[in-house]
């Protein structure tokens, strides 16, 4: 089959066994280096992506994505908002519902909550049903003054499903002979979920009418409207798409109570692939340093291949072939490992002994773009270290290497 002369000496040279053995190591370790950082930043991506994922869908699945406040409209009209809003095509859920901050008090002990009181009877917004893991949360919307709490609260609080839990509501209270006391009543556990993140220590849902009825609140107050996106990293899209109707309402969104968190784990994902990208730049310098030690090392070749009839810059295109070629390999050996690894990480955590605490698992997600730019990345960065050697192997001067052969 044809090949261009640039393309079969190249890889005639990056294959060949033969010649100086340090040069081979550097083009060896070159290679190792690459595949090394590859399967490293393969590894971590995916593993970083899972845990992001995760908050995601445990964190934010349970929290309004946008909050919009009823400022004193009336039921009809947030209603009339809610088919409004659900027109959008980032929306994947409107529910209206209200919340208040609560503290929750039993015999053993009282812990602070922010309580959610929703109007939605399959609870589609929250997909609360699918975390619930003892009780039945229809039993929750459908009777009064019944409560989900998470597992975690369960056993701070010493309490289990049927139990009943004081609610004590600080922003609403009520004048008796002793003073100002805070609205409180008697709930009844009827469901009990968990997510496994940070939530479950500060989430507790009830009906909205409950809700309305311990805050006091009158029984034409309108709740708020809370939005669930397809994708809760897409709000600034949603929010310049619906701006004609959100300026009109006080509106709030998940970053101002989660955002800090996952502001954190982006800078660390970004830290950790920087300094796992240096890896790779290191190796990237060798196949600098091997192919300029072979283009001194191969100065008579040259000068015969230019006598032949190779061009300079044929010359070059052969260097810069064989700087990619490593480049190439390293690449597509460290992708493949890294696919490998993270796949099976936990397998290979628990073979090595670094066993996580008994019943989790490190999560993993496979991104295609962002592991597709990290290879072209790698690749890119192989084909620019060819360039300095490749140049200078395209200037040696015929007369003057084969002066004294």
């Amino acid at each position: 089959m044809f090949q261009p002369v640039s393309l079969f000496i190249g890889l005639r040279y990056s294959r060949s066994s033969k010649g100086n053995a340090f040069i081979s190591f550097i083009s060896f370790f070159s290679i190792a280096g690459i595949a090394i950082g590859l399967m490293a930043l393969f590894t971590v991506s995916s593993v970083m992506n899972g845990f992001e994922n995760n908050l995601k869908t445990n964190m934010l699945g349970l929290i309004p994505h946008v909050e919009i406040a009823a400022d004193g409209q009336t039921q009809a009209q947030m209603t009339q908002l809610q088919n409004d809003i659900m027109a959008s095509e980032f929306v994947k859920h409107a529910s209206l519902y209200r919340h208040g901050e609560a503290i929750l008090q039993t015999n053993h002990d009282l812990h602070g909550v922010l309580l959610q009181g929703l109007y939605d009877d399959n609870a589609s917004l929250y997909k609360i049903s699918d975390r619930v893991t003892q009780g039945n949360w229809q039993t929750v919307m459908a009777s009064r003054y019944n409560i989900a709490i998470s597992r975690y609260l369960t056993r701070k609080l010493g309490i289990g499903l049927g139990d009943k839990v004081r609610v004590i509501m600080p922003n609403a209270s009520s004048y008796t002979p002793l003073g100002r006391v805070p609205s409180q009543r008697l709930f009844t556990v009827a469901a009990i979920y968990e997510t496994g993140s940070e939530i479950d220590m500060s989430l507790a849902f009830t009906s909205g009418e409950s809700l309305q009825r311990i805050l006091k609140l009158p029984t034409n107050s309108a709740p708020n409207l809370s939005i669930s996106l397809y994708d809760p990293f897409e709000l600034d899209t949603f929010s310049a798409s619906a701006s004609n109707i959100l300026n009109q309402y006080t509106v709030t969104d998940w970053r101002q109570s989660q955002g800090t968190l996952f502001a954190a784990v982006a800078m660390e994902k970004r830290i950790m692939s920087m300094l796992l990208g240096l890896i790779v730049l290191v190796a990237v310098f060798n196949i600098v340093s091997a192919l300029t030690m072979m283009v001194s090392e191969k100065q008579s070749e040259v000068a015969i291949l230019q006598t032949l009839g190779l061009t300079p810059a044929q010359v070059q295109h052969v260097f810069m072939i064989q700087g990619l070629y490593n480049g190439l390999i390293g690449t597509s050996i460290g992708a493949g490992l890294g696919l490998l690894l993270s796949a099976y990480i936990n397998e290979v955590l628990a073979g090595i002994g670094l066993n996580l605490l008994t019943g989790i698992a490190l999560p993993v997600k496979f991104d295609v773009m962002s592991l597709l730019v990290i290879a072209i990345g790698s690749i890119t960065m192989s084909f620019l270290a060819t360039l300095y050697p490749a140049r200078k192997a395209a200037n040696v001067s015929p007369a003057e290497v084969l002066r004294y052969e």
